[in-house]
């Protein structure tokens, strides 16, 4: 018996970086996806291993499952309905686990992934053979969420096959979770993003686990009904960067100046309250949508201004930057920065035109 699960990516219109300090973000989901095939052996099989295929990376992990209950002996019988945080001991031996592995140098920036993995699996599921296969369509590393949309996809998979959740597994085609269900998905893929990214302020995997559009403060979240046809292009720059350091980094400036990054913090959170309101205010004539779309450019504009003064943009985003603005388009980053994707809002009028 199998399961197959999916979660999208997502962008982040306003507040990247300040939300982890507490200001509010605005993000939405795109129709990419990453997908998880969690299969069982059957005894037949005589297979006494837990399996991680990564398909897009030609990639693939095996551990014994005495081992793997040798390392985390401390887990005990898991218990998938209530979302456990990796302890530094827990997390050591997931290292041990990880190293054992030998993933070539190149590709060193799995490790994290593959320890998320671990944990997800042996906490929802315990100390029992399967295969895990893993393949998305989201880059890695660009800023769309992709590590969050693994943990949430992960997490459906796994929590499928638990009593914590109830899904019809004879069901052929895609199935949804209920609300409270999508609530312990959404906490168990958080504590796999922690894990990949030390202090994550959960605005990722909340928005693949619920879709749509939300407004994200402090782990609170309200889900936004768009009235406004919003149309972005990603441009994808293709240069990696470090999430966790990007992360950290701002934290770091904001300690060396406290008073100066607060001012910056809130003014993002007003930046994102304002796009709030006007992505849900009603749709009168084409006048007025031309009009929301030119505050919608002056808002991006001045959010992309506050994250190059936490110190998270590129030069790769800036040719970008250069590059739309000669067609007078408003561009972003989105994410963490440091290279990943840029967001360029498309108005009507342009589209019309084409």
């Amino acid at each position: 018996m199998e399961v197959k699960a999916r979660a999208p990516g997502k962008i982040i219109l306003s507040g990247e970086h300040a939300v982890v300090h507490g200001s509010t973000a605005v993000a939405s989901s795109i129709n990419l996806y990453t997908y998880v095939t969690l299969r069982f052996p059957t005894p037949a099989d005589n297979d006494d291993t837990l399996k991680l295929q990564l398909k897009d990376m030609a990639l693939e992990f095996s551990w014994p499952i005495a081992r793997i209950k040798e390392a985390l002996s401390e887990l005990g019988i898991p218990n998938p309905s209530t979302p456990a945080s990796c302890s530094i001991e827990a997390m050591k031996s997931i290292a041990a686990l990880v190293e054992e592995q030998n993933i070539p140098e190149a590709k060193i920036f799995l490790a994290s992934g593959v320890s998320a993995f671990l944990w997800l699996y042996a906490s929802i599921q315990g100390f029992k053979p399967a295969t895990v296969v893993v393949t998305s369509e989201l880059p890695l590393g660009s800023g769309l969420g992709s590590s969050a949309a693994i943990c949430v996809a992960l997490s459906a998979a796994f929590l499928s096959f638990s009593d914590s959740v109830n899904v019809d597994l004879n069901h052929q085609g895609w199935l949804a979770f209920a609300d409270e269900e999508l609530d312990l998905l959404n906490r168990w893929a958080f504590e796999g993003e922690k894990i990949v990214h030390g202090r994550p302020s959960g605005i990722d995997n909340t928005v693949s686990t619920y879709g749509n559009m939300i407004q994200f403060k402090s782990g609170n979240l309200t889900r936004i009904r768009s009235n406004l046809p919003l149309k972005m292009l990603i441009t994808n720059t293709k240069v990696g960067r470090n999430t966790k350091a990007l992360v950290a980094g701002v934290s770091e400036r904001s300690l060396r100046h406290q008073d100066a990054m607060n001012f910056v913090f809130n003014a993002v959170d007003s930046i994102s309250k304002e796009l709030s309101t006007i992505i849900q205010s009603p749709i009168g004539d084409d006048l007025s949508v031309t009009q929301k779309e030119e505050k919608i450019e002056e808002l991006m504009e001045m959010n992309q201004g506050l994250l190059q003064s936490m110190g998270v943009s590129h030069a790769s985003i800036e040719t970008v930057l250069r590059t739309t603005l000669k067609y007078k388009l408003a561009s972003k980053l989105t994410g963490a920065g440091g290279g990943g994707c840029v967001l360029t809002l498309l108005p009507n009028c342009i589209l019309l035109f084409c």
